[in-house]
């Protein structure tokens, strides 16, 4: 099982989860300040390591220049955060009332699990990353796919992933029938702030609302 750590909602009644998966050489200590600023008091969390050690921190593949998203190290991290998923809906989180987010490696891993896992989330929430293998996601998504929500958030500046590399796989999804819906910040390979925490809390909390 991953390394992960369950923070609580104020609300101890709450069975509404997020998720959320950091980065390529960051960890769960990079989003322990996510809870307070979103400001959701319904609002769980389960912030997970990546199965890699990586200079100080995880990292959810191999990085490797030639080809950023190894299918190899994808499969199995798939693999892993379905097993994560299965032992929270065990743990009474059921999956339509979790939200599933992730930045950089992190946002391609919960694209790539959102669009093949049999049970449809509350949201899915994607900043500043990219997507492994477009057209064979497409031919491989789940019967539920389709009605699964997303937001995938990035920069026009982002040096690390640059904009310009990434929009045509998201309009791809998009054309393909995925509810995707993109947003662009002038911003690097960051989160933009409360503008942009702002976005994520609207979508988050209208997830919660039918």
């Amino acid at each position: 099982m991953l390394d992960h750590e369950f923070i609580p909602a104020p609300d101890k009644t709450s069975r509404r989860l997020m998720i959320m998966l950091h980065g390529l050489g960051d960890s769960i200590e990079g989003y322990r300040w996510m809870p307070e600023a979103l400001g959701l008091p319904w609002l769980n969390y389960l912030l997970v390591n990546a199965p890699d050690e990586y200079f100080g921190g995880y990292s959810w593949y191999d990085f490797v220049e030639e080809d950023p998203a190894p299918v190899v190290g994808v499969e199995r991290s798939r693999k892993l955060l379905f097993e994560l998923l299965e032992a929270q809906r065990a743990a009474g989180f059921a999956t339509e009332q979790t939200t599933l987010g992730g930045f950089s490696q992190g946002c391609l891993m919960v694209v790539d699990v959102a669009m093949r896992y049999p049970h449809r989330f509350a949201g899915v929430v994607g900043i500043s990353g990219y997507v492994c293998q477009p057209a064979k996601l497409v031919k491989e998504l789940s019967p539920v796919a389709l009605q699964q929500r997303l937001l995938i958030t990035h920069g026009t500046d982002d040096p690390v992933i640059p904009l310009a590399r990434i929009e045509p796989q998201f309009k791809f999804l998009k054309a393909a029938g995925v509810n995707l819906d993109f947003r662009i910040f002038r911003k690097v390979h960051t989160i933009a702030g409360e503008e942009e925490l702002r976005l994520i809390r609207e979508f988050v909390s209208a997830g919660y609302s039918s």
